[in-house]
């Protein structure tokens, strides 16, 4: 009995790594490491700031899948 509820258990965690696998603080990192060298126009340049801060305040709420989808809107501008 102890076995099956262990490997229940277990298939359930690796399940959920995925989850919690989220990258949003890197994804943050990386735009700001790469925006004060960034070849960009000054309009580009503002538009990666406004996702990028539309990315944190979504990973604040909570909602991390939007988050990424918004970063990686300006990691593509940024070519990162």
């Amino acid at each position: 009995m102890h076995r099956t509820i262990s490997l229940t258990l277990a298939l359930s965690l690796a399940a959920a790594a995925p989850a919690f696998a989220r990258h949003c603080p890197a994804d943050m990192a990386a735009i700001d490491k790469a925006l004060p060298t960034a070849q960009i126009s000054a309009s580009d340049k503002q538009k990666v700031m406004d996702l990028r801060k539309q990315g944190e305040d979504l990973h604040k709420a909570g909602n991390h899948p939007e988050s990424e989808k918004v970063l990686d809107q300006a990691k593509k501008i940024l070519k990162i």
